[in-house]
């Protein structure tokens, strides 16, 4: 036998689905400041249950945003599956959507001393080669000019994703996003849709 977790019993499973989806509606609504106790309460389970599946308000805050990255890389599976060219836009939207509703949850695991890059590594590489296909897709349907790499374009996304964040209300999500996407598109994709 080696490191490998044992399977959790059914309802150990489902007390911890429970517990992270109680954990990301709390954290969305009111912030992470929501104390565990408070979370088990509403989840319906014992503060011990809660403990025994997350140690620490770190492991939990880990746990929803490595599911929210896992949904996004599902997502992003599903339409590499499709023909659409412009799969890759649909992608990068519910990239920015998801990462506003992380926003607080990244900044107190960074706060925490939890190294995010380090613990969600594999699921940030997937994203990023999923990424990688619906832009060369893209590319390849004339939807997206052929210069932008994955590199280039994870970086014009994480700035937009920073700046979003630090202007809060005052900046207007769809503008941004709409000016990047313009950023991206084909000459001929430019044109066609003016």
């Amino acid at each position: 036998m080696g490191d490998e977790p044992r399977p959790l019993r059914a309802d150990a499973r489902r007390n911890r689905d429970r517990l992270l989806e109680v954990a990301r509606t709390a954290f969305a609504a009111e912030g992470v400041a929501v104390p565990l106790d408070e979370i088990a309460r509403r989840a319906g389970v014992g503060p011990g249950t809660l403990y025994r599946h997350f140690p620490t308000k770190e492991s939990l805050l880990e746990a929803v945003v490595r599911e929210r990255l896992r949904r996004l890389i599902e997502h992003a599976e599903t339409l590499r599956d499709g023909e659409d060219p412009a799969a890759l836009f649909a992608v990068l939207d519910r990239v920015v959507g998801d990462a506003a509703a992380k926003a607080d949850l990244v900044d107190t695991l960074a706060g925490a001393g939890v190294e995010l890059r380090t613990a969600l590594a594999a699921d940030v590489t997937r994203l990023h080669e999923e990424i990688g296909h619906l832009l060369v897709r893209a590319q390849a349907g004339g939807a997206v000019r052929g210069d932008i790499t994955v590199a280039d374009l994870m970086a014009l996304l994480g700035g937009v994703l920073h700046a979003l964040r630090h202007l809060g209300s005052d900046a207007s999500g769809g503008t941004v996003l709409a000016v990047l996407y313009d950023g991206l598109r084909a000459t001929g994709a430019r044109a066609a849709d003016r």
